[in-house]
């Protein structure tokens, strides 16, 4: 059976916003400075004209032209049309100050923070617009059906991996996260038909991820990619693609946004698979409950 790798969102259903953000990397040089603007401020760039786009990016006309068709636009027109249209939907911060989710020079504490939450709770909305219900509906389908889940994930994206699988582990499935890259490789080796693994990782460029579920594919297991960029390096070892939306900005490499909105996907799978079994998993999450009573503290301090 030859295994197709699917995307979890086209810019026909997501937020073209959204969209622009994770083709980015995938983008020219010249293409990126023109994606920049118009992600900094569509209602500025759906307002000028091709020659004021292209200069201000400090490039060409054709690079603008090669930038719309790049993120799958007929042309300029229907460009700014989109980003008109995505200008008015937008939700404007409650804060004034907040401006891209960037964090400026001199912020104030509470500046800060109005930033972070905003940013924090736009990542989970964007995310959850984009996500595409059809390829979770045939990842959780592959997980449920698995005999083994393999969970893969570097750095940040490694606390997300543990806690899939100790969610899933929770209901009863057989599930391993592995954070050193030998010993993943080493697991992924021995996977085979019937088998899950699924790799975590915001950029898609992680090394580690990209190899461990590459063995695995090779080995015949079902691969699945959880990433923010739907042309990074993961998602070509992947037979599923799920995407999040998180952008992350000045001190927040690894920042809590990307994390946020990979944990907004992985609670999806998780409750998927547990609705599927939900007596199986009901019972499982009591047993579990009752199993760590005892380790929780009685009664109030005076």
């Amino acid at each position: 059976m030859v295994k197709t790798a699917k995307v979890s969102a086209s810019h026909e259903t997501a937020g073209l916003i959204v969209h622009i953000s994770g083709l980015l990397p995938s983008l020219s040089p010249a293409e990126q400075r023109v994606a920049r603007l118009v992600v900094a401020d569509p209602a500025d760039a759906a307002r000028r004209t091709i020659t004021d786009l292209a200069t201000a990016a400090e490039t060409s006309e054709a690079t603008v032209i090669r930038f719309c068709r790049s993120v799958g636009m007929d042309g300029y027109p229907q460009l700014r049309i989109r980003l008109a249209a995505e200008a008015a939907r937008r939700v404007e911060p409650p804060d004034a100050r907040v401006v891209g989710g960037d964090i400026p020079p001199g912020a104030d504490l509470a500046q800060i923070i109005a930033t972070i939450a905003f940013s924090d709770a736009r990542a989970v909305e964007e995310t959850a617009e984009q996500l595409d219900p059809a390829v979770c509906e045939q990842v959780v389908e592959a997980i449920n059906g698995a005999s083994r889940i393999d969970i893969y994930g570097a750095a940040a994206s490694g606390f997300v991996a543990s806690d899939f699988q100790q969610k899933l582990h929770r209901i009863g499935r057989t599930a391993f996260y592995f954070p050193d890259v030998h010993v993943a490789l080493t697991s992924a080796a021995l996977l085979g038909k019937g088998d899950v693994a699924v790799g975590i990782s915001h950029t898609g460029t992680t090394l580690d991820a990209v190899e461990v579920l590459e063995q695995a594919r090779a080995r015949g297991a079902t691969t699945v990619a959880l990433t923010n960029f739907p042309r990074s390096p993961i998602t070509e070892v992947a037979d599923f693609v799920l995407t999040t939306a998180a952008r992350e900005t000045t001190y927040r490499s690894g920042a809590m946004a990307s994390r946020l909105a990979q944990l907004t996907v992985v609670d999806c799978l998780f409750v998927g698979v547990a609705a599927r079994n939900r007596a199986r998993a009901k019972k499982a999450l009591e047993v579990t409950a009752e199993a760590v009573q005892p380790h929780r503290v009685k009664g109030r301090r005076s």
